[in-house]
């Protein structure tokens, strides 16, 4: 919030400047310059504990645009046009622990840090957890007499969002041939008729698709091999099993390249943003997978994994960099989605890690000592997730 009253503040006069770092009443502000600092806030989290604060803050601002995107969002399917798929939306969030929130049980190392949770929202829907990597839902914790739903005062806590992932809906046996979608842009305030969604299916073709579109739009009918979409800086870029990332001009879908060819030899390519910096991380399959990795396998997400490789696109010089430490960073490979995390602030977490699912389950592949290992996973949310349960990272 203080980041966003700075941003208003650059808006207004020197005067006025001076006058909104001197302590004054809240309250007593003009009603206008609330719809301002409000139209600032571009998630639903952050408009809902604005809207949360008090009446005057509640009747500033609306919970959305009445025509903003709503989920699940019904689309055609890109192969199967007659078939009726709706498209799912998750929200990844940081939640962390405040004063109000403090747990005297907590082991002092893990007191101050947060954990990740998955949520996935419909109409007239109660709310989904999932699990973050491997996108399982997970059960509702139970209060101390494990007798009703435990209850979160989210007021208490700092909560933040990371990314939105979306997946179709497996309405039909047809669904699963989408392999990834993204929409853009998707903000309480977009007009659902300004979203453009993107979408990789069946082995890697690439498709577009506008709002009130009938059918997807093939972008490229040559390259039938693309293993990743993601938005970044407000494109959709994509990137081939060559490692060549493009971004797409949705005007005229036409693909510009952004990168030039990775040359990796994994299997499989990732894109992660990390600190504003565009990333691709190899997927390497073991040696008796890599024998039978043609054409119908090769988006199979339960492949044994063998390890993995990271590079980082220096934008400036368009090169690619070996990276061979994240450092802090841990990186999240989800079926749905990719992102990155500071893990010292986050319970169960570890850095130089990059968490995935293959057909051993949850895994965590450490940079330090190239090795892989199992995650436990504990499809039950209960009390101790104030502690350092598995199902926050699972």
């Amino acid at each position: 919030m203080i980041s966003l009253f700075n941003k208003v503040n650059t808006s207004l006069s020197s005067d006025s400047y001076s006058a909104m770092n001197e302590k004054v009443d809240w309250s007593q502000l003009p009603t206008e310059l609330w719809l301002k600092i409000g139209k600032y806030l571009d998630n639903h989290i952050d408009i809902l504990r604005f809207r949360s604060v008090c009446q005057s803050f509640r009747s500033a601002i609306p919970p959305s645009l009445p025509n903003s995107p709503s989920f699940p969002l019904q689309i055609p399917h890109p192969i199967y046009i007659s078939l009726n798929n709706y498209l799912n939306q998750s929200t990844i969030y940081l939640i962390e622990p405040t004063d109000a929130s403090s747990n005297s049980n907590l082991e002092p190392s893990y007191s101050s840090k947060g954990w990740l949770i998955k949520v996935q929202a419909s109409e007239n829907q109660p709310l989904s957890l999932l699990s973050p990597v491997s996108d399982r839902k997970l059960s509702y914790p139970l209060s101390s007499n494990n007798s009703s739903v435990m209850l979160w005062n989210l007021i208490d806590y700092r909560v933040i969002e990371l990314c939105k992932s979306y997946t179709i809906g497996k309405t039909t046996r047809f669904s699963s041939s989408v392999i990834k979608v993204v929409i853009y842009p998707n903000f309480p305030w977009t007009s659902v008729e300004d979203c453009v969604s993107c979408c990789i299916f069946q082995e890697g073709k690439l498709g577009l698709m506008k709002h009130g579109d009938k059918k997807w739009k093939l972008v490229d009918d040559k390259n039938f091999y693309y293993d990743d979409v993601i938005v970044f800086k407000g494109k959709f870029y994509v990137t081939d099993k060559w490692g060549t990332i493009s971004w797409i001009d949705v005007c005229s879908l036409k693909l510009i390249q952004f990168s030039p060819h990775l040359r990796g030899f994994g299997n499989k390519k990732h894109l992660v943003e990390s600190c504003g910096s565009l990333h691709v991380v190899d997927r390497y399959y073991s040696e008796d997978m890599r024998r039978n990795y043609v054409g119908r396998h090769r988006h199979n997400r339960d492949t044994v994994v063998e390890c993995f490789r990271v590079y980082k696109l220096d934008e400036e010089w368009r090169k690619w960099i070996d990276i061979e430490n994240l450092r802090d960073r841990a990186f999240i490979l989800s079926n749905s989605c990719n992102f990155s995390v500071l893990a010292k602030e986050l319970i169960g977490y570890k850095g130089n890690c990059i968490y995935f699912r293959d057909a051993f389950d949850v895994r965590m592949y450490n940079l330090d000592d190239d090795k892989v290992t199992t995650v436990d996973f504990n499809h039950c949310i209960d009390k101790t997730l104030w502690s350092h349960s598995p199902w926050m990272r699972c």
